[in-house]
């Protein structure tokens, strides 16, 4: 069994989404002085590898903590959209695998390599009609390698893929990295499970997670002998 760290480090001015808090990390006491080191945080609920609650975009639809934990666990499926482009939309056909209803759908774009430049905020997105067909196949938890699931740099910021997600109560995990990994170890034919917890905020629209996958090993629902 093998574990891999999906997460993006979070550190002091690491780049953030356009017009989301800026991040800074600076010591409030320290052993010198105060007897203990304790770490000053500041930053927002979508600060790195992090996932959306519902609520993110409608205050009608569940916050984070309304939300029941199996969304942010179990086994994963990983489709292979590195071939999609730039702006591009990753649409139906690029979704190749038998869906599992319950299972947690991660795309990799292969854009995480690009994490920290500009090129990052010019990410594919996923199309509506692969959202809704996530949403009518029972996947109720979708994570990619980039900014965001919608496009960063449209004008009017419509998120239409957002918006039938969070609408059926779907969890979102966005700047996830080392899919790559997750792909090589699913053609291998290797289980996969991954961890997406949140931290436990009150009525959040999201929050950092730090996300993990457990590679090989034994299959959910199986016993060791």
């Amino acid at each position: 069994m093998t574990l891999i760290d999906l997460t993006l480090p979070i550190h002091t001015g690491m780049p953030v989404y356009p017009g989301d808090p800026e991040v800074l990390l600076e010591p409030a006491l320290r052993v010198a002085a105060d007897g203990v080191n304790v770490l000053g945080v500041h930053l927002g609920s979508q600060t790195g590898t992090h996932v959306d609650a519902p609520a993110h975009l409608d205050d009608s639809l569940p916050t984070l903590d309304e939300l029941p934990l199996e969304h942010f666990t179990g086994p994963a499926q990983v489709v292979d959209a590195r071939a999609v482009p730039a702006r591009g939309v990753i649409g139906v056909d690029v979704f190749d695998i038998d869906l599992v209803p319950g299972s947690i759908v991660l795309i990799a774009t292969g854009w995480s390599a690009h994490w920290g430049t500009d090129d990052y905020l010019a990410h594919p997105c996923l199309g509506p009609d692969a959202a809704q067909m996530l949403v009518d196949a029972g996947i109720r938890t979708i994570g990619i390698d980039a900014p965001s699931i919608d496009l960063s740099e449209a004008e009017d910021l419509d998120l239409p893929a957002h918006r039938i997600l969070c609408g059926a109560h779907a969890v979102i995990a966005e700047n996830l990295t080392n899919l790559d990994r997750l792909l090589a170890a699913q053609s291998a034919g290797a289980s996969i499970e991954v961890s997406l917890f949140p931290l436990r905020l009150s009525g959040a629209d999201g929050a950092p997670i730090r996300a993990v996958a457990r590679v090989g090993g034994v299959p959910p629902g199986t016993v060791a002998r």
